[in-house]
C-alpha cells in the first residue's frame, strides 16, 4: 500500500497511462485459435495410413456465446492472420483491464478519507462524477 502523496500521485499517473493505452486498443475478438488435423475416412487416402497426421492443418476460432461454443473455420493466409491479430489484441485488452483494476484498487486504498466527506462522495477527478446517459429526460407538458 502506498504511503504519502508522492506514491498516490505516481499511481494516478500510472492510471492515466493505462487509460491512454486502452484508448489505443484496436479491433479485437474473444476466443482461441485451434489447429486441427482430420482423417477423411476414405480407405485409399494417404491419411488412412498408420501414423499419418491427417489432412490439415485446419484452423478454427472457438469462443463461448450465449452459453454455447461457437466455432468459425478460418482459411490460412490473410483471414487467419487477421484473426490472430484480433485474438492477440483481446489478450492485450484483458491485460490492460487487469492492470487498471490493480492500480485503481491501490489508489482507493491509498486515498485518505477527508473529514466531512459524505459516504459515496468522491474527490474531484477520481471518476466519481455523475454523468448523464446522453439522453434527455422526458417532461410532461407541451414542448418548448
Amino acid at each position: 500500500m502506498p504511503e504519502g502523496p508522492d506514491e498516490l500521485a505516481e499511481l494516478e499517473r500510472r492510471r492515466a497511462e493505462l487509460y491512454a493505452e486502452l484508448g489505443l486498443v484496436g479491433d479485437f475478438r474473444q476466443g482461441s485459435l485451434n489447429e486441427s488435423f482430420r482423417k477423411c475416412g476414405k480407405p485409399n487416402c494417404a491419411c488412412a495410413a498408420p501414423g499419418h497426421p491427417g489432412h490439415g492443418p485446419q484452423w478454427n476460432l472457438t469462443r463461448k456465446a450465449d452459453g454455447r461454443t461457437r466455432t468459425v473455420h478460418l482459411r490460412p493466409g490473410p483471414e487467419l492472420d487477421k484473426a490472430r491479430r484480433e485474438v492477440a489484441e483481446h489478450e492485450r485488452f484483458r491485460d490492460l483491464v487487469r492492470q487498471l483494476t490493480e492500480v485503481n484498487e491501490a489508489i482507493c486504498s491509498a486515498r485518505p478519507v477527508l473529514p466531512g466527506q459524505a459516504a459515496g462522495d468522491a474527490p474531484p477527478g477520481t471518476g466519481g462524477e455523475k454523468r448523464g446517459s446522453g439522453t434527455r429526460s422526458r417532461r410532461s407538458g407541451p414542448p418548448r
